[in-house]
């Protein structure tokens, strides 16, 4: 009796009082079972397993339906390491409340889809050094191939952050310098055409709602907003800074509506110039009439705002695509770019914009 309880244990766990072994603790089907119930060697299971080529269609019908029956799922851990490679891409993301942060995850999953690739997601809750570190240890126990940082660049400090070896590194929306691979929205450019289109209707400056001071993207935007005013010769009113949402927008609007001189406004994303549309409405300050709006993102709601809104579109769908095709170049080891690659955006004109009151 002894030798039969000391054999059930070793198939997985104590035996019942028949001498049984309790389906749940039972293990997992083998190749060699595969095998031995679909009559073929391990190897052609092997095969079949891994979608090599030199199998006959009936083999394969035949392993795949042995496979079924016997609830066998080929190890993915194995064959990666015996490969040399895991296919699958950790995104370490700060801030899953943004329509920006969404929208490039989503094209980063199904770009890496497209190639083969899962994606592996890990939120950093907080932005500290130590949640940062924390997410790229992390990398190194979930065998990814690559990693692309959606964050703060200043947060990926060398002397803090510590990858796995052989880890791609691709950084989306900041500024790497040339540490890694950078793909950014056009962040300057998108600001200028804003800028110079409400300059253009006859506006004397353009006021500006800012996103939160420790943004990269929010600081570029606010910098080329005050270089586009500077070269125009305009006046540069002191910006009202938000946190990125439409709450923080509408408190910024409550505010600049109590600005006479207020006749155009740029804001940093499309949610605060929501906010900002509700505040001017409560204020009587009438949009586009008395005062011009403009945002930055182009979210699927802006068209839909009242009054639409003008904003400068980004391809959120771009970056993530880019990002996803500068890991794999680096998987693949071809040449990996440095710097940034910059996505352009465009001004998406709609009725939130018009000459100030009296052109």
């Amino acid at each position: 009796m002894d030798g039969i309880a000391q054999t059930a244990r070793g198939d997985g766990g104590p035996a019942a009082p028949d001498g049984t072994v309790p389906a749940r603790r039972r293990r997992g089907a083998s190749m060699a079972d595969v095998a031995r119930l679909a009559g073929v060697s391990a190897q052609t299971v092997s095969r079949v397993s891994n979608g090599y080529p030199g199998v006959t269609e009936g083999t394969r019908q035949q392993v795949l339906a042995a496979m079924r029956k016997l609830g066998y799922r080929p190890n993915s851990a194995a064959r990666a390491l015996k490969r040399g490679e895991f296919r699958t891409i950790g995104v370490i993301l700060f801030n899953l409340s943004t329509t920006g942060n969404v929208r490039t995850l989503e094209a980063i999953a199904s770009s890496a889809a497209q190639e083969g690739y899962a994606v592996t997601l890990l939120p950093v809750a907080v932005p500290t050094r130590d949640e940062v570190r924390g997410a790229f240890t992390r990398l190194g126990e979930l065998a990814v191939d690559a990693v692309i940082v959606i964050m703060e660049v200043h947060l990926l400090d060398a002397a803090t952050v510590s990858l796995p070896p052989n880890v791609q590194v691709v950084v989306a929306d900041s500024d790497a310098g040339d540490r890694y691979s950078v793909v950014d929205t056009d962040q300057a450019g998108g600001t200028r055409a804003a800028v110079r289109h409400l300059l253009d209707l006859g506006h004397r400056t353009v006021w500006h709602l800012a996103g939160p001071q420790e943004s990269f993207a929010a600081q570029r935007r606010a910098a080329a907003w005050r270089a586009t005013l500077e070269e125009a010769g305009c006046e540069v009113p002191v910006p009202v800074r938000g946190d990125w949402s439409a709450e923080s927008g509408y408190r910024a609007g409550l505010r600049l509506a109590a600005e006479p001189g207020c006749t155009a406004v740029f804001a940093a994303n499309d949610q605060m110039a929501l906010g900002l549309l509700r505040a001017l409405h409560e204020t009587g300050r009438s949009v586009p009439e008395q005062v011009s709006v403009i945002g930055f993102d182009d979210i699927p709601e802006a068209g839909s705002f009242v009054p639409p809104l003008t904003t400068v579109h980004q391809d959120f769908a771009e970056v993530g695509r880019r990002c996803v095709q500068g890991v794999l170049r680096q998987i693949r080891g071809e040449a990996a770019e440095r710097g940034t690659t910059l996505v352009p955006t465009r001004l998406a004109v709609r009725r939130s914009t018009a000459p100030p009151p009296g052109r």
